[in-house]
């Protein structure tokens, strides 16, 4: 091809160089003139009449070949942001340097890299990725290292003028509180940074922090890199992956880096975001220690977290549970560890550790509970998942076990083919005496628990109901009572009819109970006569597994029981109806 006509119409062209792929038919005078490197091609060349010259890996291809040449010719060009890596680089691999000509090509880039475009911070940036075409000719003539000294220097400056602007104007209680928690602000600059590839963005975000950048500061910049650059991932549902192989490599390396780069300081980061970090890992397959560290990461603040932050989808596809278990067992554990040896495991500015605050402990207990309601309907969770999930939960944490009860009877429900030892075990996991009035009644009358189970749940509502009575205050104060009722009252009078009617009950209540205990007695005895091989009628119990009570008697004294509730029935509802409707479409309850 012939670019430079007005020339070749009165000289034919006597060269012919290939660059990118494409033929530019020129003159080697004015080439040789201003180029090293084609001086000593046609100086060092065997043939007298070299008529053509390759220029192979020649930066920028036939576009900057074609600026050069315009250079060489004297025909006028801009130079710009969007060329001037381009233009540096070829006019250092044609040796377009002072020793050839005064105002050389590569004197008048290096004026406006210096002048110019590093000179603002966007400049800067733009400069730096069009020079990630351009490797490793860039890092050799060390454009990739200026231009991130010259980003590092001025979001260092733009940081601490921002922040102190911001300190100007706010109040001291604003100022004391983000002194002990740190909450950064998004610059302006960051979004401009997400355009970098993830290698040189590390560079430069290693290269601000070396000028005095703070580590907690990086937290917004790296959610922003984060949300850009793993866009497009199917991560919050359960389905095959829709990637290409290399696609899925690329955006491994970027979320493995970015999880290098965290803040080591707590609270910087939300709980939703390291969860989106997580579901990422997993689908992406990183390594196991990035994984690991985010499930820490999330367990020093999992007192933050949502029950949608653990929902963590299950992206195995060999029929195991809907969601992934195992890892939150295991971010459970190290809340745990946390707790108990803070100083050992944590992490805080310094480096050192530190164990989450005491506060925690009730909203994690809350949030375990409800989790294990969550997913208590998978038919796929095993008995052994389960209860060992469930004695994760501080006993501490769980002021009443109307949680867990909630729990355990969602996944008695969704599991019917349980064994009686497995419904034992799972609803050993609840303390009965820490169930609330209305828990109380529904479980009394609840035909998936065990017969045992709600022998002592009857024999626990009737033992707090004889303290109420009595006046014992440390029997009465129970989460079965309800707040809005003052049993202590100094006027007793106004009550004085509902404890009257409420000792008659509980005298109904001790009789029968006495009756149920009497026929266990003779219904084991009746099993003791059989096995040593008294005859017995067809409907009696075989020798090694007792029968259970009748369920009529169940029924009444569960009836009865029902009926020890004044003060719920004065205010004009039933226990059923004073339950509070979740929030969002779960599973509360199943009966």
């Amino acid at each position: 091809m012939n670019f430079f006509r007005i020339f070749s119409q009165e000289i034919p062209s006597d060269v012919t160089v290939l660059a990118g792929g494409v033929s530019f038919s020129l003159h080697k005078f004015p080439l040789v003139s201003k180029c090293g490197y084609i001086r000593k091609m046609v100086s060092e060349s065997n043939d007298a009449d070299l008529s053509e010259i390759q220029t192979p890996d020649i930066p920028g291809g036939a576009e900057a070949f074609e600026l050069a040449a315009k250079f060489c010719y004297g025909i006028n060009f801009e130079i710009s942001i969007e060329n001037i890596a381009l233009l540096r680089c070829v006019a250092e691999y044609l040796e377009m340097t002072e020793d050839y000509a005064v105002g050389n090509l590569v004197a008048r880039t290096e004026a406006y890299l210096s002048e110019m475009a590093l000179k603002s911070l966007a400049g800067a940036v733009s400069v730096l990725h069009l020079s990630e075409n351009l490797l490793p000719l860039a890092e050799k003539i060390k454009l990739v290292s200026r231009c991130i000294d010259a980003i590092a220097f001025m979001a260092c400056r733009e940081s601490q003028f921002s922040m102190t602007g911001r300190s100007d104007t706010g109040n001291e209680g604003i100022l004391s509180s983000t002194m002990s928690q740190p909450k950064p602000i998004v610059d302006w600059w960051a979004e401009e940074l997400t355009i970098l590839r993830i290698d040189i963005f590390q560079r430069v975000l290693v290269a601000m922090m070396a000028r005095g950048f703070k580590q907690y500061a990086l937290g917004p910049i790296l959610m922003l890199y984060a949300q850009k650059s793993l866009r497009g991932l199917e991560i919050f549902g359960k389905g095959r992956k829709k990637i290409e192989l290399q696609q899925e490599h690329e955006k491994r390396v970027v979320l493995e880096t970015i999880v290098s780069l965290l803040p080591r300081e707590r609270n910087v980061l939300s709980v939703s975001f390291l969860s989106m970090l997580l579901r990422a890992a997993i689908y992406l397959e990183t390594t196991v220690a990035c994984r690991l560290d985010l499930e820490k990461r999330m367990a020093l603040q999992l007192g933050q977290a949502a029950l949608d932050d653990l929902l963590i989808p299950s992206y195995s596809f060999t029929g195991d549970t809907l969601f992934d278990v195992d890892t939150i067992q295991r971010i459970m554990m190290n809340y745990l560890e946390y707790t108990v040896e803070g100083n050992r495991l944590g992490y805080q500015a310094d480096g050192e550790y530190v164990s989450p605050p005491p506060s925690d402990t009730e909203r994690v207990g809350k949030l375990m509970e409800n989790y294990l309601a969550e997913i208590a309907s998978d038919r796929n969770l095993t008995v052994s998942r389960f209860i060992g999930l469930a004695e994760l939960i501080p006993e501490q944490s769980r002021i009443t076990e109307d949680g867990m009860y909630r729990a355990i009877d969602i996944f008695l429900k969704a599991h019917p083919a349980l064994s009686d030892m497995e419904r034992k075990k799972v609803c050993s996991l609840m303390d009965c005496q820490k169930l609330s009035r209305e828990a109380c009644a529904h479980a009394a009358q609840n035909d998936r628990l065990p017969v045992q189970t709600v022998v002592q749940v009857l024999y626990y509502e009737q033992q707090r109901l004889r303290d109420v009575m009595n006046g014992n205050p440390m029997g009465g104060d129970s989460p079965a009572l309800p707040s809005k009722v003052n049993l202590y009252s100094t006027d007793i009078h106004a009550v004085s009819d509902e404890i009257s009617k409420l000792k008659r009950e509980n005298e109904d209540l001790k009789i029968e109970l006495v009756k149920m205990k009497m026929r266990l007695k003779e219904i084991e005895k009746s099993g003791g006569r059989s096995a040593t091989g008294s005859p017995m009628s067809n409907t009696s119990p075989s020798a090694d597994k007792p029968p259970l009570p009748r369920r009529s008697f169940i029924n009444s004294v569960s009836k009865k029981l029902g009926r020890l509730y004044p003060f719920v029935r004065s205010e004009g509802n039933s226990i059923a109806k004073t339950r509070a409707r979740p929030s969002k479409n779960r599973r509360h309850s199943i009966s």
